[in-house]
């Protein structure tokens, strides 16, 4: 039999400490090309911070991160870009003034290793068209609805070529008909071969795409795996999803 391919990304005993306020402790998990993932968890429980070490934003304290077998723990953000890492941001980071078009164009400048890389006008059209965007193309980010605009940052991402894209609580606060717009993004990004790191609080949207689910509380790993099993572990029942577990006399 061929050997197993090695994971694409590796996350080994990662730790954070901003003074003594632990934001991640000892966390560790592996991603393989192709997978959906969801990071779920309380508010205040790491997720974000995963994020943030991940991408470059937050230097981690202890651990090790592997990307394509490669220790991508002290890389800069522009590196891990370059690499082929991109995220979104929970609070939405555009530039008001800039168009549409030009916030694709920026993040295929930052997310590009070279010039022979960069995307065409054809390409950049494409990224709009995926994410709904080509009728906006010339409007100014600043004046685009809740929707329009998380969509807007997904296109941003995707202009710098990801095989790895972390998604940050992209699909709360909006209206069903949005709501159901981005889980079709999401899953025709996945389709196309892209790996991804989604944080969600709304459960029926993990719960459709994620393939698998890793759950963080207070900074800590508590449990990993299937969907379905995963949201059925009375720990992360206690912990996150809002009731306590039955007593094992009255469980089914």
């Amino acid at each position: 039999m061929p050997p197993e391919a090695s994971p694409l990304l590796e996350v080994e005993r990662l730790t954070v400490r901003f003074g003594g306020l632990v934001g991640l402790s000892e966390v560790s998990f592996t991603v393989s090309q192709g997978e959906l993932v969801a990071l779920i968890g309380p508010n205040g429980a790491g997720k974000t911070t995963l994020l943030n070490v991940l991408t470059g934003l937050v230097r981690p304290t202890r651990g090790r991160i592997l990307f394509r077998g490669r220790d991508v723990t002290r890389d800069r953000s522009d590196q891990l870009s370059r690499q082929g890492i991109s995220r979104t941001f929970q609070l939405i980071r555009l530039f008001p003034g800039l168009s549409v078009l030009d916030h694709i164009r920026v993040g295929a400048a930052f997310g590009r290793s070279t010039e022979t890389s960069r995307p065409t006008a054809d390409d950049l059209w494409h990224i709009m068209a995926m994410t709904d965007l080509r009728h906006l193309a010339q409007r100014q980010a600043g004046s685009l609805a809740i929707g329009d605009r998380k969509r807007l940052e997904i296109a941003r991402a995707l202009a710098t070529a990801p095989s790895l894209l972390l998604l940050d609580e992209l699909i709360a606060g909006l209206a069903p008909p949005d709501t159901r717009a981005l889980i079709e993004l999401i899953r025709s990004i996945h389709r196309q071969g892209v790996t991804i790191i989604m944080i969600e609080h709304i459960m029926p949207a993990v719960l459709e795409l994620a393939d698998r689910i890793i759950v963080l509380h207070h900074g800590e790993k508590i449990a990993e795996g299937p969907s379905a099993q995963v949201v059925r572990d009375p720990v992360v029942i206690e912990a996150y999803l809002g009731m306590p577990p039955l007593p094992s006399s009255c469980q089914p």
